[in-house]
């Protein structure tokens, strides 16, 4: 079984390959602001397998995807620099699974597990 946390994949859709190399940043909602959490690369599989978190509570949470220097080392012109997903950790015993799928013109995410 998966441990409860949070991961995350991006798969290039323009090109069916996964986006290796992309810097993504966990932020928390906190009453003081947004707090970063963890920042890792992508793995060749375009993966990020688990997010270091030191104290896992529900709430919301953001990540960013810096894409823009991953679409300009393969050479793309892209219309967005970067994705911001905000979503809701409401059962800290489930993992979260947030994939991201990205083209130059486009982009869309789900809940996956």
């Amino acid at each position: 079984s998966i441990m409860a946390g949070i991961s995350t994949h991006i798969l290039n859709a323009s090109l069916g390959k996964p986006a290796a190399g992309v810097f993504v940043e966990l932020f928390k909602q906190t009453s003081q602001g947004d707090v970063s959490v963890d920042k890792q690369l992508t793995d060749a599989d375009g993966r990020i397998k688990a997010f270091a978190i030191d104290s896992f509570t529900p709430g919301n949470y953001q990540l960013i995807f810096y894409i823009a220097d991953y679409f300009q080392s393969i050479e793309v012109e892209s219309f967005y620099p970067r994705v911001c997903i905000d979503f809701k950790v409401s059962e800290i015993q489930q993992h979260y699974h947030v994939p991201l799928l990205i083209s130059p013109f486009s982009y869309s995410t789900y809940r996956g597990s």
